[in-house]
């Protein structure tokens, strides 16, 4: 959806990405890739919202096993992870600042899920 409907032209143009770019790609890999990465996340949003904590209190427990609180982690993820990795990346790529946000909100709304699936599950 992200990367379609709702940003798909706005990325492929900020990103110089091409339909024949796209279906150039080796699918298998690139998806089988995407899953394995996407478990690192998930195994490092486990230890953000489960393990976590300052000041003695310590995650994993009551009252902090809610779906808002993990989205908390995630939406913390994005911002203090995510946006300054992509965001030299792009520095040194000369890449738009709405390409940063796209990719960017992407990985901040998918994290923000994933650790409230991950945390409200536990």
């Amino acid at each position: 959806m992200w990367y379609g409907p709702l940003f798909g032209k706005a990325w492929m143009a900020a990103s110089g990405m091409t339909e024949e770019k796209i279906k150039s790609g080796n699918m298998a890999l690139i998806f089988g890739l995407s899953f394995v990465f996407g478990f690192f996340l998930a195994f490092s949003m486990w230890a953000q919202v489960l393990i976590g904590g300052g000041g003695g209190e310590i995650h994993g427990q009551d009252p902090y096993l809610t779906f808002k609180h993990g989205a908390f982690h995630g939406v913390l993820m994005g911002l203090f992870v995510i946006l300054p990795v992509l965001g030299t990346i792009a520095l040194y790529e000369r890449k738009s600042i709405k390409y940063v946000l796209i990719a960017v909100g992407y990985w901040t709304v998918t994290l923000a899920v994933m650790g409230g699936i991950i945390n409200a599950w536990t």
